[in-house]
């Protein structure tokens, strides 16, 4: 399967704010972040990572990120904010994410991130856990 047909289970739409462009007059490189953000929380409400973290005190933690630039995005649009997880291990996972231009019609970006999970009491790495793994593997289908 191409990384374009990959499944990206969730999925979001974020409408672009005139606020988020730059002097260039298209959205600032900075802004994709938190898009990322956006649909990586809404990943990690789904399968339950953040009761976890307000009950355990084990939560995850952005490692690693990264976005690739494919077209520019301008107000006024909305795009489709999608993420999946390409990769699990004992103690976080490798997210991936996609963002669709509904104006273009076309994918704008792609970005990775590697996350972590931390013992916010210990500040050391914590297991990701059986039951928050199995949690992903269902909804990645």
């Amino acid at each position: 399967m191409s990384k374009d047909e990959a499944r990206f289970p969730v999925s979001i739409e974020i409408p672009v704010a005139w606020g988020e462009m730059d002097a260039l007059n298209h959205v600032n490189n900075v802004v994709y972040f938190r898009y990322f953000e956006t649909v990586r929380i809404e990943y990690l409400r789904r399968i339950g990572m953040l009761d976890v973290l307000s009950t355990a005190g084990v939560g995850p933690v952005l490692a690693e990120t990264s976005a690739r630039y494919r077209r520019p995005v301008t107000f006024p649009d909305t795009l489709k904010a999608e993420a999946r997880v390409s990769e699990l291990d004992e103690h976080g996972f490798t997210m991936e994410y996609r963002l669709v231009s509904q104006a273009q019609g076309a994918v704008t970006t792609e970005g990775t991130a590697r996350v972590v999970m931390v013992d916010f009491g210990t500040g050391r790495k914590a297991p990701l856990g059986e039951a928050l793994k199995q949690r992903v593997l269902q909804l990645e289908g």
